[in-house]
């Protein structure tokens, strides 16, 4: 090739392609599906659960789904497979749900064009359009990736409720996303519950004082009483995390952990510590909240991602696809 044709097709990239991030891109599966948009396909099955079969938790399963596929092992669909030693299987993935509407999904798609679109892209693309029907913004998918065919439970270690601010902000520069990032991710508590064991320590004794966490209101304090007795043997309960408006993706999660309405301890502390006050400040008084919130989901898609050549773009998303037989062994 000679410099002039290089030089050409450089500033093309630079010029034509700025939606392009590696691998992925926008639109990855134009075209590829005959007169199918992939895309479409898949909102069309979203908002079938989300309607007629009256799946109203939609938005807070998928988000956290690909949460916790993306911080293991990078975004492969590794947490779809199914095994006794799988990801799965781990506890802190005991109440990931959502499971059977990628299933449903992936079915439709492998109806219109075998083996084409990923696992691991099925989970980007619907938890955006999960997000659509929770009230939040659309915002454009990067796809392209494959589908891993490793899950392990050993592998799985996500940040806890209690972890502090310093130790989150390195976890999550540790996957290439910053402070903010994090912090709006984090916004994505904005809808769903958690289990009253996952705080009840802030509650009836914070730091082994005998007492309840000073950083919580005592509105609050006295909800969480009610709701998550100190002695319960038989049930745990469950709160919303978004005390305000706690189905649907806005930024009152924010605006509530300003006044000390965090329920898990790190997302009061995101409101109180000096690493990330200021971010929570300014996303309360921020009318674009939904396009940052979009576009730390499309960072978040980016982690570690299996490209073309690597891995594989499975049949089932529950197990990986069958090597053929070849003489004497399994190529």
């Amino acid at each position: 090739m000679s410099k002039a044709l290089a030089l050409v097709v450089v500033l093309f990239f630079v010029l034509f392609c700025e939606k392009c991030y590696g691998e992925l891109r926008i639109g990855f599966y134009e075209g590829k599906c005959g007169l199918t948009n992939v895309e479409d396909v898949v909102q069309n099955v979203v908002n079938t659960w989300h309607i007629e079969k009256k799946e109203k938790d939609i938005p807070a399963a998928l988000l956290r789904m690909q949460f916790h596929d993306c911080f293991v092992k990078g975004c492969d669909a590794s947490i779809l497979l199914d095994g006794f030693t799988s990801e799965k299987t781990a506890v802190p993935n005991s109440s990931v749900r959502g499971y059977e509407l990628i299933d449903a999904i992936k079915e439709a798609l492998e109806a219109k064009c075998q083996g084409l679109v990923s696992c691991a892209d099925i989970i980007s693309m619907a938890t955006r359009d999960a997000v659509v029907l929770g009230g939040g913004k659309w915002y454009d998918v990067e796809t392209g990736r494959r589908d891993g065919n490793v899950s392990l439970a050993s592998n799985v270690n996500l940040p806890g409720a209690t972890i502090s601010v310093s130790d989150s902000i390195k976890l999550f520069a540790s996957k290439r996303l910053t402070q903010y990032d994090m912090v709006y991710l984090l916004g994505g508590h904005t809808v769903g519950i958690a289990r009253c064991s996952l705080f009840k320590d802030r509650i009836y004794n914070y730091n082994n004082t005998g007492g309840p966490d000073p950083s919580m209101s005592p509105w609050l304090l006295a909800e969480l009483k009610e709701r998550c007795p100190r002695i319960s043997l038989f049930f745990d309960n469950t709160y919303p995390l978004d005390v305000k408006t706690p189905s649907l993706v806005d930024n009152s999660f924010f605006q509530e952990i300003k006044k000390g309405n965090g329920v898990l301890q790190i997302d009061q502390q995101i409101a109180l510590d000096e690493l990330t006050k200021n971010i929570v400040d300014d996303i309360v008084s921020d009318p674009d909240f939904y396009t940052k919130f979009g576009e730390a989901m499309v960072k978040l898609g980016r982690v570690e991602v299996l490209i073309d050549g690597q891995g594989e773009v499975r049949k089932s998303c529950r197990v990986v696809n069958e090597k053929p037989f070849i003489f004497g062994g399994f190529h």
